[in-house]
């Protein structure tokens, strides 16, 4: 899962064992965490790795822009990532107004593209079919789509 996501991003700061490795530190620690079914496994994951991955852009950007800092005349080759850092901030915005618009489809969403299940699967983890699943998936496409543009 993290090293699909990773590929999708050019100059990402974090290579798939670094993500995985925050990803572990993450479920290991703090409170007591217990999977009954694949499908909870699965969701925390995918919530849990879209947070890593949002905190390291805002962390980039910060950085990015001075933190408070005095700038120091030094090029950079980091502008295809920090492009980057600042598409995954959109896209964390876009999916927390799915969230409001439409829990499901913003489930649906966080199981495929960040869990990267295939939909069949999510539609039996949802309990849902197929076909409802798959209107589901073209409105959060289209809302996102809408948002993003």
């Amino acid at each position: 899962m993290a090293s699909r996501e990773l590929a999708k991003s050019d100059g990402a700061t974090l290579n798939t064992t670094a993500l995985v490795h925050e990803l572990y530190v993450k479920i290991m620690t703090g409170r007591e965490l217990t999977f009954t079914e694949p499908a909870q496994f699965f969701g925390y994951a995918a919530q849990a790795m879209r947070h890593i991955l949002v905190d390291r852009a805002r962390q980039r950007l910060r950085i990015k822009r001075g933190s408070g800092v005095a700038p120091v005349g030094i090029v950079s080759n980091d502008v295809a990532a920090d492009a980057t850092a600042e598409h995954a901030l959109e896209l964390d915005e876009a999916l927390k107004k799915l969230e409001r618009d439409d829990p499901r489809a913003a489930q649906l969403v966080a199981l495929h593209y960040f869990a990267g299940l295939p939909l069949p699967r999510i539609a039996g983890i949802l309990g849902v079919t197929e076909r409802t699943l798959s209107r589901d998936w073209r409105f959060a496409r289209a809302f996102l789509h809408d948002l993003l543009r």
